[in-house]
């Protein structure tokens, strides 16, 4: 018997069924969710199953009950109860060319058209209540809205644009609440949950399940829908890869699970597992799908590099604004950050969801400072690895210098601190995910660039330990110095590895490293 097909890319639900395309059984939360009743926004990261979520919820409320053939909700819902389904997707309506409000109001004449409408109003606000009015005839009507932020979030490096964007949104959702008598269900979807003062302010009996823990595995695969659903996918991957299933599932949780809503269920990114079933290797699907412009520049702005241990507020995580970007918010909402746990004061811990986005987000940052391609990072990073277990240090530091090379020198030396703190810290930490690696600074700002600080590494190799100290503009007589006198070394007194003490000192006017010693210490 053959597997069924993955379904990359593919969001539409009734495509999955009729193509035999696999899909992980979700209608036991839709039907929760739908029973619930009322007016819902969730807000989850790209690639994450948002809009075959509302493509499914389309197809129950059509009443396509032969689609849901062996599926849990098959038997538990009323397939004669149908209403009129609008389901808008502002990915695909054009807003790029046509300009934002007419696009919306294209797309309202065509639905309109679908069920037989014709319009008498103009504008888009007044064309929508008319469609919700006219359509409930009917019956109630269930509206889907998915990815409603795009028209916002594609023009966040062009904030007088995404103003004008989300005007126009405001004045288009402000009909929803008047029409609360036409509506049946209301589910709104996007990666951003921008104020509601702002985008939904007459919208306040819209409920965010974004971060409720009933519907905390609505999308994505939980360990368990990954060991039902791909088991018959997983024998080749093993075969091809060499592994074990219980090496396998491990290095799967390692890779691509990790994404939180509410510290307690973790769930896998669809779309990085479904890649890595069709691939049969371990890469960074996620993170190729979209480059992370603005997010980056942000990051710069606010010299944030460090994304581990992080802690805020349920309202720091909530909302932002155009006008004023706060990075925490962006970063969660996106999926770079992800919940680790909650204590009991409500305060969130925050880090990276797995090892997919942790290194593909270092990856970029590190090119984003150093003025090189991205792709670029990981194999210095593995040469660094390398040279260390070969114990070549002439090696190490010329890969080190190698870094720096493509900084515009006007740049760097306006900035010569941070960029060089920098790029040490992001790229000794970047190397923990091949050999292990530590890098410290004495700097409290948690997040933040250690620029100002005192930089150290601890690099472990099979026969070394390596711990490195890093100066700007002193010397590296200096800086061995400071790893004997804060006795960085002491903690592995009783390891039977050679301890390699290495003073490392940079030159900001030459750009590169001007001067290194090392000390061993049998």
């Amino acid at each position: 018997m053959s597997l069924q097909k993955l379904p990359i890319g593919i969001q539409t639900f009734s495509k999955l069924i009729d193509e035999n395309y696999l899909y992980v059984d979700k209608t036991a939360l839709i039907y929760r969710l739908l029973r619930s009743g009322g007016y819902f926004f969730l807000s989850r990261p790209r690639r994450s199953g948002k809009s075959l979520t509302l493509s499914t919820i389309a197809a129950i409320y059509r009443g396509e009950r032969a689609l849901f053939t062996g599926l849990w909700i098959e038997d538990q819902w009323d397939w004669d109860d149908v209403h009129p389904v609008i389901h808008l997707s502002f990915s695909g309506i054009g807003y790029q060319t046509q300009g934002l409000e007419g696009a919306i109001e294209a797309e309202l004449r065509l639905v309109g058209s679908q069920f037989g409408i014709g319009f008498e109003q103009i504008g888009v606000d007044r064309l929508f209540a008319e469609l919700l009015r006219k359509l409930s005839a009917q019956g109630k009507v269930v509206l889907l809205i998915d990815e409603y932020d795009k028209p916002i979030v594609d023009y966040l490096d062009e904030p007088e644009q995404a103003i004008r964007n989300r005007k126009i949104l405001k004045t288009f959702y402000s009909v929803i609440k008047d029409a609360d008598p036409y509506i049946e269900f209301l589910l709104i979807t996007g990666v951003s949950k921008f104020s509601k003062v702002s985008i939904f302010s007459d919208l306040n009996n819209l409920y965010d399940i974004t971060l409720d823990y009933d519907f905390a595995s609505l999308t994505g695969y939980t360990q368990t829908e990954l060991e039902h659903a791909f088991a018959p996918y997983m024998p080749k991957a093993e075969t091809r890869l060499g592994l074990t299933r219980t090496e396998l599932l491990a290095q799967l949780r390692h890779w691509y699970n990790g994404y939180s809503w509410d510290g307690v269920t973790y769930v896998y990114n669809p779309f990085s597992i479904l890649c890595f079933f069709r691939k049969l290797e371990f890469s960074n699907f996620w993170f190729e799908t979209g480059t992370p412009t603005f997010l980056l520049k942000l990051m710069r702005e606010n010299q944030v590099y460090r994304l581990d241990k992080l802690e805020a507020n349920e309202l720091a995580l909530s909302t932002y604004e155009i006008e004023q970007l706060q990075l925490l918010p962006i970063l969660f909402q996106t999926g770079y950050l992800t919940i680790k746990a909650k204590d009991e004061l409500g305060i969130y811990l925050l880090g990276y969801p797995n090892k997919e986005v942790e290194t593909s987000m270092l990856m970029y940052l590190i090119g984003d400072l150093s003025y090189s391609e991205p792709g670029l990072s990981t194999p210095t990073v593995i040469h660094l690895h390398r040279a260390f277990v070969a114990n070549d240090l002439e090696q190490v530091i010329k890969l080190i210098k190698s870094i720096f090379k493509n900084i515009p020198s006007q740049i760097f030396l306006s900035k010569a601190e941070a960029y060089y703190h920098s790029l040490i810290y992001l790229v000794f930490f970047y190397l923990g995910q091949y050999t292990e690696s530590e890098v410290n600074t004495n700097d409290g700002r948690l997040g933040r660039c250690p620029c100002n600080a005192k930089i150290y590494s601890v690099v472990q190799s099979p026969t070394h330990i390596y711990i490195l100290e890093f100066k700007l503009d002193e010397s590296a007589a200096v800086a061995l110095d400071q790893i004997k006198e804060r006795g960085y070394a002491d903690k592995y007194a009783f390891d039977l590895r050679p301890k390699v003490m290495i003073g490392v000192n940079f030159s900001s006017q030459a750009k590169t490293v001007d001067d290194w010693k090392k000390e061993i210490v049998e």
